[in-house]
C-alpha cells in the first residue's frame, strides 16, 4: 500500500507571514495549529519514496520526518516557494557524495538551472519530455505518472500529476486557476484530487490571481467529479479551526497528514 503525506500546506508565504500579526498567524506562532510549510507531499512506496515540490522549507521537513537523506522528487514549477530547497538538498549530496533524482518537464528545468547553475553537479536532472518523445511510461512505485501543464493565472504556469494503479487515480494539482477544457479533463474522474485553495473565498481581482479559492474549487468539481477532494497551498486567510461550508468529500490538509491510498 502507498501512503501520502503532507510535509506542508502553505501558499507561497507560508503561515505565519513573517509581517503579519492577524489572529491566524499569531495562533501559528504561539500554538501551532496553522502553521503551514510551503506546500509539499511525500508519496511513500514500497520501492521508496518520492517528493513532490522541493521549497525553502525542505530542510525542516526533512528533520520533522527524521530523514538524513533523500533519493528523489517531481518538481510541479519553478517558482521559489517549490524549487529553493533544492539549493539544501544538492549540498547535502555533496557531502554525502550521493546524487538525488530530480524529475519536472524541460522548460521547468531550464529555469532551475538557469536560476541554480551549479546545482547539477550533485542532482541527476531526467526530463520527462523524455518519456513522451520514447513512448515509455513514467512509473514509480506501482504508479503509472503523467503531467499536463495548467494554467497558473497571473503567474504563469505550472504541471499537474496524475498518478494510476489499476482502476484507483488521484492527482496533485496545487497552482492552478481558470482552467481550460482540455485541462480539466486531465483532471477528470479522480478518486482524489489534491488542489491548492489559498482561500475559502478571495476578493482580489480574477486576472490577478494564481491559485482557486474554496468556493471556486467547489464549483470545479462539478465538472470533474472527483470523489474525494483535499485543498492545500493555504494561506493566513484560512484557519484550520474554523468550520467551513465544505461539502462532505473535501477536507484540509494538515502538516504531517497521512492518507492511505489503496
Amino acid at each position: 500500500m502507498s501512503t501520502l503525506q503532507f510535509l506542508g500546506t502553505g501558499d507561497a508565504m507560508g503561515v505565519p507571514r513573517i509581517y503579519c500579526s492577524c489572529e491566524v498567524c499569531m495562533e501559528a506562532r504561539q500554538t501551532g495549529v496553522n502553521r503551514r510549510y510551503r506546500s509539499s507531499v511525500l508519496l511513500r512506496t514500497d520501492e521508496g519514496n518520492l517528493l513532490i515540490d522541493c521549497g525553502p522549507d525542505w530542510r525542516e521537513q526533512m528533520e520533522r520526518l527524521g530523514f538524513r537523506g533523500m533519493e528523489r522528487a517531481l518538481i510541479t514549477h519553478a517558482h521559489n516557494d517549490h524549487v529553493a530547497g533544492l539549493t539544501d538538498w544538492a549540498d547535502a549530496c555533496r557531502w554525502t557524495k550521493h546524487k538525488g533524482t530530480v524529475y519536472a518537464p524541460l522548460e521547468v528545468f531550464t529555469i532551475i538551472q538557469r536560476q541554480y547553475p551549479w546545482i547539477k553537479h550533485q542532482l541527476n536532472f531526467i526530463e520527462l519530455d523524455s518519456f513522451q518523445s520514447t513512448g515509455q511510461l513514467f512509473t514509480f512505485g506501482g504508479w503509472a505518472i503523467s503531467w499536463y501543464k495548467v494554467c497558473h493565472g497571473h503567474n504563469g504556469y505550472s504541471y499537474a500529476y496524475r498518478f494510476t494503479q489499476g482502476e484507483y487515480s488521484f492527482a496533485y494539482c496545487s497552482d492552478a486557476i481558470n482552467l481550460s477544457s482540455d485541462q480539466k479533463a486531465f483532471l477528470t474522474g479522480l478518486d482524489l484530487l489534491i488542489l491548492g485553495t489559498s482561500f475559502y473565498y478571495e476578493e482580489a481581482e480574477f486576472t490577478s490571481r494564481s491559485v482557486y479559492d474554496m468556493v471556486e474549487a467547489e464549483q470545479l468539481n462539478q465538472e470533474l467529479r472527483a470523489k474525494q477532494m483535499i485543498y492545500t497551498h493555504m494561506g493566513h486567510g484560512v484557519d484550520i479551526q474554523r468550520s467551513y461550508a465544505l461539502p462532505s468529500n473535501v477536507q484540509l490538509a494538515k502538516t504531517g497528514m497521512q492518507v492511505h491510498l489503496p
